[in-house]
């Protein structure tokens, strides 16, 4: 959204750059490749809106922040390489890296969006029920909006996100967005 309107948008990307190297990495490979249309829908309409992006990221232990690293390793483990090129980050986009599930926990994530004055996050990544999941909680508490674009999102276990999108939205107050582009503005928190 422009500055000064009313709700400021950030859309916050959570470990698009995924380990799929790992027990569960296979079917989380499978639902990254479905859920990547709308993840490249969402990333394409951000940048065409000039909403901030911010990726944040599990840095597979190496502490360098480095994304051109995060990258290659990122490519190193998926299956299709290639796949990871549409959702790069750009030169100007944000990236932080993450120790924990959450993007807040023990980063500078609320500062940076603070810098953007960001109120309303839009969250996309994987996994669903795990990342994606514990940094909505986060963003509620830190006193944000938070939507899960939920089809810009991948999943180890389809009942356990399907779980967690109930618990966020139900308990959480999150909202849900089914869509493929970027919500619109909504009334309310």
């Amino acid at each position: 959204m422009p500055a000064g309107s009313e709700h400021s948008d950030a859309l916050v990307l959570i470990d698009v750059l995924a380990d799929f190297g790992h027990d569960g990495g296979e079917a989380l490979f499978t639902a990254f490749e479905e859920a990547l249309p709308a993840l490249c829908e969402a990333i394409g309409a951000a940048r065409r809106a000039r909403v901030p992006i911010v990726y944040a990221n599990d840095d597979f232990g190496t502490w360098a922040g480095d994304r051109d690293a995060v990258l290659a390793e990122a490519k190193r483990r998926a299956p299709n390489a290639d796949l990871l090129d549409a959702i790069a980050p750009a030169p100007d986009d944000a990236f932080l890296t993450k120790p924990r599930y959450s993007a807040f926990d023990h980063t500078p994530l609320d500062l940076l969006l603070g810098e953007r004055r960001a109120r309303r996050l839009l969250l996309a990544g994987t996994a669903t029920e795990m990342c994606v999941a514990q940094t909505a909680i986060d963003a509620r508490e830190s006193g944000y909006q938070a939507t899960v674009l939920v089809r810009a999102c991948a999943s180890v276990d389809d009942r356990n996100a399907q779980l967690a999108l109930e618990y966020l939205e139900r308990v959480a107050g999150a909202r849900m967005h089914r869509g493929a582009a970027l919500p619109a503005t909504w009334e309310g928190s």
